[in-house]
């Protein structure tokens, strides 16, 4: 498959500005990948589609605030840096994306907050946007990270033109985030509510809980057509014996096996083993998933609807089929579903 294949007309006002009112109550697109059928239904409406000892797979990353804007020394010019990942505690050294790049040169120094307290110097160039970072701080590392936390801002994605607001901070990050370290939401989780989590434990379903730190990587254009060319930004990837005995026990007793996202999928399939079942891993990953592709894992997958020529839309077709998402896409837009992160949520059985 080509990246050609891959390309949609996306109307720019079915791009999701804003989260559905509550969680659950998104609009959700059922696809029977036997029956070749489509459902409409309402998020909440997931329970229905899963039995005693199912299993779901869930991504329990959280966001941290890693939107800063500082002010470059001399010039005063306002300059957005985006945290992407700590390369060195004691060092406080970080991997981030600068915004306007050209402006910012090794040497430089950058100021932050209105007192200053906090302060950066230009230490490396990664990539045309890419800067290595040293934090300037007086104070313990755990006052450190209070700082960029107070600091930063929740990292919506850009395409939401609007400013951040007090709720995003809450409903851009799961209900089951835990362990810091994603610089986007892992968004196929984001439906989920403590009434529907709790209904579904009542119900029998076991949760499997996997980590995978989102990187910005998840987002990045695939610029060559040949797919196999295309190189993912490794991201941080943890998988612990209790998520792997869930999924491993769910596998041998042929019950339905549910990846809460690409996120989700994309770390149990970094790690299978050769008899097909789920293997412990702290590590980094890059896989890339396009079709054709031999799913292992998972025989079931919820997912938000993705743009065009995406990773993730490329994912997504490898497991439901080609033909199958592109007729459930047209539908998605005759039918006005909401795209992307605050969008609404598709179940591919």
């Amino acid at each position: 498959m080509k990246l050609s294949h891959f390309g949609f007309n996306l109307p720019d006002e079915l791009l999701a500005e804003y989260p559905s009112e509550h969680r659950d109550e998104s609009r959700l697109m059922v696809i029977d990948r036997k029956k070749q059928t489509i459902e409409h239904k309402l998020f909440k409406d997931l329970i229905d589609y899963f039995n005693e000892d199912d299993v779901l797979i869930l991504n329990n990353t959280k966001v941290f605030p890693a939107r800063l804007y500082g002010n470059k020394e001399k010039t005063g010019a306002r300059i957005e840096v985006f945290l992407l990942r700590e390369l060195n505690e004691e060092q406080r050294l970080w991997d981030v994306l600068v915004d306007p790049a050209r402006k910012i040169r090794i040497g430089n120094k950058l100021y932050f907050g209105d007192d200053d307290t906090l302060v950066a110097e230009v230490i490396d160039n990664t990539t045309s946007r890419g800067r290595t970072l040293r934090f300037l701080f007086d104070g313990s590392y755990k006052e450190f990270r209070k700082k960029l936390t107070e600091l930063g801002e929740t990292p919506l994605p850009k395409y939401i033109k609007r400013k951040v607001e007090p709720e995003d901070e809450e409903r851009y990050q799961t209900i089951f985030a835990k362990k810091e370290g994603a610089v986007a939401a892992p968004t196929a989780g984001l439906h989920f509510s403590k009434h529907l989590l709790k209904k579904l434990e009542i119900k029998g379903v076991n949760f499997a809980e996997v980590t995978l730190h989102v990187g910005l990587g998840t987002f990045n254009p695939v610029e060559v057509e040949d797919l196999s060319k295309h190189k993912m930004d490794s991201e941080e990837l943890e998988i612990n014996s209790k998520a792997v005995e869930i999924v491993n026990k769910g596998i041998k007793d042929k019950r339905r096996v549910c990846a809460v996202g690409t996120t989700a999928m994309r770390a149990i399939e970094s790690s299978v083993s050769s008899n097909g079942l789920l293997n412990e891993i702290e590590g980094w990953t890059n896989k890339f998933i396009f079709p054709p592709y031999e799913f292992s894992i998972a025989n079931c997958m919820v997912t938000n609807f993705h743009t065009p020529k995406s990773t993730l839309l490329m994912m997504v077709s490898a497991f439901a089929g080609h033909d199958l998402i592109k007729k459930a896409y047209a539908e998605a837009i005759k039918e006005k579903y909401k795209f992307y992160s605050y969008g609404d949520a598709m179940l591919i059985i």
